[in-house]
């Protein structure tokens, strides 16, 4: 793909955003103290998966450890694994891999769900779904550069420890866009996602568009990201065409 859009002339900057000022034209995109300026601008930033903090946890991802069950479910077919959390993504988590998992088990901090009511039900509901309340990973135990084979936990009432064999664990505790560098800038909802007008990759500031996660709190999916995508790509060259349109000299005029 990389190698596709060079080819029609796209100029790649490999580099991190610092901030933006979408309050005039031309918009204003900093990077490594050095500004860009563009006519129209498509943030495709992302989410990123929120994690529980642990040295164990960064080790083991990817070797037992994942933060999405569609993506990585089928790798644990007839595997023992756990799903941390309390919400409804942590739910739906854990109902997905019963299709491939004989069980389930939920670790939650609390003794009472987040989710929705629907979800829990259909979460308690499933036979191969079993919970663990009160409870937090302190600790992720492995083979290094292998496979997970367990992990540490610790009662949130007693204090007590305790080791539980696993072949996988599924952190599902939440998303968070990374939009930190357009506070101010465009309008978001309480959680940092981008909003734009439905049915398009619009944002409310002419000429700015968003595509992907960076917007999407409920499908986060690569192929809803990709269809995202050519969707602001396409709003954004009719944008720059109808600019075009507009400045250009009437004919006959001088």
């Amino acid at each position: 793909m990389r190698e596709q859009v060079v080819r029609f002339g796209t100029e790649i900057v490999d580099t991190l955003v610092d901030r933006v000022d979408f309050s005039k034209r031309p918009l204003r995109v900093w990077a490594d103290e050095k500004a860009y300026r563009a006519k129209s601008v498509i943030v495709a930033t992302g989410a990123s998966a929120l994690l529980l903090g642990l040295p164990s946890e960064q080790r083991f991802m990817g070797f037992g450890v994942s933060a999405c069950a569609t993506c990585d479910g089928a790798l644990f077919k007839g595997k023992r694994v756990i799903v941390v959390g309390g919400g409804d993504t942590a739910m739906e988590e854990a109902n997905y891999l019963t299709r491939f998992c004989p069980e389930v088990t939920v670790v939650h901090r609390r003794d009472t769900l987040r989710a929705s009511k629907i979800m829990q039900d259909r979460a308690q509901a499933n036979p191969k779904i079993r919970f663990l309340w009160n409870t937090e990973v302190t600790e992720v135990l492995g083979e290094e550069n292998r496979r997970v084979t367990g992990v540490r936990l610790r009662d949130s009432v007693t204090g007590a420890t305790s080791e539980l064999a696993i072949d996988g664990m599924f952190v599902a505790i939440g998303h968070k866009p990374n939009t930190e560098f357009l506070k101010g800038q465009l309008p978001m909802d309480a959680k940092g996602y981008v909003r734009i007008e439905p049915g398009t990759a619009r944002t409310s500031v002419p000429g700015v568009f968003a595509a992907g996660d960076v917007h999407d709190s409920v499908y986060r999916q690569a192929v809803t990201a990709a269809g995202s995508g050519c969707m602001a790509a396409m709003d954004c060259e009719r944008w720059l065409e109808s600019q075009a349109h507009a400045e250009a000299p009437a004919a006959g005029s001088r």
